[in-house]
């Protein structure tokens, strides 16, 4: 295959000259999660995908993970239920109107994250491919939560290190008004911890592991530990650690919810966006990353 990379500051690289419709193989795989060490955020553009050669895709970097529709479930518009939707588009097709609850999903998607965080095994690579895009707004941006613990001040590096985050899958929904859940579903994906500090398994890179799903910091007051969470996120997501993608159709992203995290930008509620995402789980735990269980 006859790749062409051009990196992207501070992060990500665009990748053309690759068909990602068609069986990578060993090679092509393992060249995928090289670029991913380095660059964390890879956009393929001009990839025409059907859900199947997404999902096909998809799991040749491993099992596939299901999110909060392991929580929400109910009716969905793909065919696979690890294709998740990010889009403001109801299952009969028609632009869910505001008051909707599909509209809390791309309003919290506005939040810095890493998706499944808020699980064991959380998520590893997430890959979103564009169907229909807005005239206006939708950008994702992406933040480097290694460049993040690089230019930590040390005074703060030694505050973080050997404490750990509580991440909740509801943490961030209940932040902006969204309560109505059962006793069943708020206890349907319990939360976890994760240390703030990791090391990546893969790269050897340190990172700073923060985002909107961890809500308090253990042997901390709740009130102490979520400003602590503020500024690490607010340090981590600073412009200059920041790639924005402008979306087109056909382009596919992939980035590594181990080492970023991401947001969408807003854009007009009463256009069609639609996107697809498929999942990996991570494999390969941080040696740092036990125990998990809150």
């Amino acid at each position: 295959m006859n790749w062409h990379v051009t990196p992207l500051e501070p992060l990500a690289a665009r990748v053309e000259g690759v068909d990602l419709g068609r069986p990578l193989g060993a090679d092509g795989v393992r060249r995928i999660e090289a670029l991913m060490d380095t660059h964390a955020v890879l956009v393929f553009p001009g990839q025409c995908l059907d859900q199947h050669q997404q999902i096909a895709f998809a799991r040749q970097f491993g099992p596939l993970d299901l999110g909060l529709r392991r929580l929400k479930g109910g009716a969905h518009r793909f065919e696979y239920a690890e294709l998740a939707d990010i889009s403001n588009v109801k299952v009969d097709g028609s632009i869910a109107g505001r008051d909707d609850p599909k509209i809390v999903g791309n309003v919290a998607n506005q939040l810095w994250h890493s998706d499944s965080s808020f699980q064991r095994p959380r998520a590893k690579y997430s890959m979103l491919h564009a169907v229909v895009v807005p005239d206006f707004g939708g950008q994702t941006e992406f933040a480097d939560l290694r460049l993040a613990w690089d230019t930590l001040p040390d005074w703060l590096r030694q505050r973080v290190q050997g404490r750990s985050a509580v991440h909740y899958a509801l943490h961030s929904r209940f932040l902006l008004g969204d309560t109505g859940y059962t006793e069943a579903q708020k206890a349907s994906i319990p939360a976890v911890r994760w240390p703030l500090v990791q090391t990546d398994p893969r790269s050897g890179r340190t990172v700073l592991f923060v985002g909107v799903h961890a809500c308090e910091v253990p042997d901390m007051s709740l009130a102490e530990g979520r400003m602590l969470l503020a500024d690490l996120l607010e340090h981590a997501t600073q412009r200059a650690h920041v790639h924005t993608h402008e979306w087109s159709v056909g382009d596919l992203v992939m980035w590594d919810n181990t080492t970023t995290v991401h947001r969408g930008r807003w854009y007009d509620l009463n256009q069609r966006r639609e996107l697809r995402r498929a999942t990996t789980e991570e494999v390969t735990v941080p040696a740092e990353a036990e125990p998990l269980t809150a």
